[in-house]
């Protein structure tokens, strides 16, 4: 690579800085400036989902920590090194225990998120400091060393790998929408016609089958084993993987859903490959011929019940008991249930699509990213792959 440099983050950029580190939780507000943490930052997108907000006040203390489109922030604590760029169209934000790189005009910001997240974490592993907890400070993002090529080169490459997270978006946010969109049929039809529904367990309509404790012998290789945090991570990685042979009732494949009911109380549709599912989560397999999406749907309708009852520190260690599942949830009789489902089915089928090419283009970019990054890949054949894939 003739014409590309090695050159430091700290060199690259007129800022990197940390974001506040100290108490957050009195400070936060139901609507205000939104306040990213670690968990909202993932590789090369932000996850808004569990967003944060402050008020402009305390926005304005916190001057140092306050980010504009542009702006790169990178993870000390949990996945340090993975980095996220700031989209214009967000507005003021500020954030908590994270770096913040500003870069320089030598450099193409979206550029410089691909390569911290191609090439930083082999140098994370080396440069984390604290035995417990690993953190990647200040001081090790301003060492971190890149290969930057031409501006002319790092815009070329961002607009490529973006044409693909732009299409992941996309998706996202057709999943999203779809999903909402069920959720408010689901929820008109039971107000709108109560008559129609019957008050039924939640027992009745699927069964609840729990994972088993296969992450004890794992051999990092194999299948993903689904834990909880692979439940919450959306179109993450997981860490551990099992060649174990498990009997079909714990395997999770595409369009399973999946409730985890300790911790998170989370429910998620999967839709990565064939994987093998933990313990302290739930297998929901539907009975009667009943269709994934309702069984999906009735434990929604619970969701906030079962976190309330995992919350009772009193009589739980913040998770829920079979003996919740027997409890009534309102189950469409069939001649309803056929109407919903031809409303409701087509909707939970475009999500998993959205989410299973959102996968499948997540592991191209992935793949792309080193060679191009490396030069081991020309340009001009990465971009004919991306155009096949879109």
């Amino acid at each position: 690579m003739p014409e590309w440099e090695r050159r430091r983050l700290g060199d690259l950029c007129t800022r990197i800085t940390v974001g506040h580190v100290g108490s957050m939780a009195s400070r936060y507000t139901e609507n205000g400036i939104p306040f990213l943490r670690s968990l909202n930052i993932k590789r090369g997108r932000l996850d808004l989902s569990t967003l944060k907000y402050i008020d402009e006040v305390f926005h304005a203390e916190l001057a140092k920590s306050q980010l504009k489109p542009g702006d790169l922030a990178i993870v000390r604590t949990g996945e340090p090194g993975t980095a996220a760029l700031i989209p214009d169209g967000l507005g003021p934000m500020n954030c908590s225990d994270v770096v913040i790189a500003t870069p320089g005009p030598e450099v193409d910001a979206r550029f410089l998120c691909y390569a911290i997240n191609e090439t930083a974490q082999d140098f994370v592993k080396a440069h984390t400091v604290g035995a417990v907890q690993q953190h990647f400070n200040v001081r090790s993002a301003k060492e971190l060393e890149l290969n930057l090529p031409p501006l002319s080169v790092q815009r070329t490459l961002s607009e490529l790998l973006g044409t693909l997270d732009d299409k992941i978006a996309v998706n996202e946010r057709i999943a999203a929408t779809a999903d909402e969109f069920s959720g408010e049929l689901f929820r008109y039809a039971v107000l709108a016609h109560p008559e129609r529904f019957t008050e039924r367990a939640l027992t009745d309509a699927a069964e609840f089958i729990n994972g088993r404790a296969f992450t004890k012998d794992a051999t990092g290789t194999g299948r993903m084993v689904v834990r909880i945090a692979e439940i919450n991570s959306g179109p993450g990685t997981s860490t551990v993987y099992n060649e174990i042979e498990v009997s079909d009732k714990y395997l999770a494949r595409p369009g399973d859903v999946l409730f985890a009911w300790s911790g998170s109380l989370t429910v998620a549709r999967w839709f990565r490959p064939e994987a093998i599912i933990n313990q302290h989560i739930f297998k929901c397999v539907p009975k009667d011929g009943n269709p994934y999406w309702l069984v999906n749907q009735l434990v929604h309708r619970k969701i906030d019940e079962f976190r309330a009852i995992a919350a009772d520190k009193a009589t739980t260690m913040g998770h829920i008991q079979r003996k919740h599942l027997d409890e009534p949830v309102s189950v469409p009789e069939p001649e309803e249930l056929a109407s919903l489902d031809s409303q409701i089915g087509p909707l939970w089928d475009r999500a998993l699509l959205a989410e299973r090419e959102s996968l499948a283009l997540a592991t191209l970019r992935d793949t792309l990213l080193p060679q191009l990054m490396s030069g081991r890949l020309r340009v001009k054949d990465a971009e004919k792959i991306v155009e096949d894939a879109t």
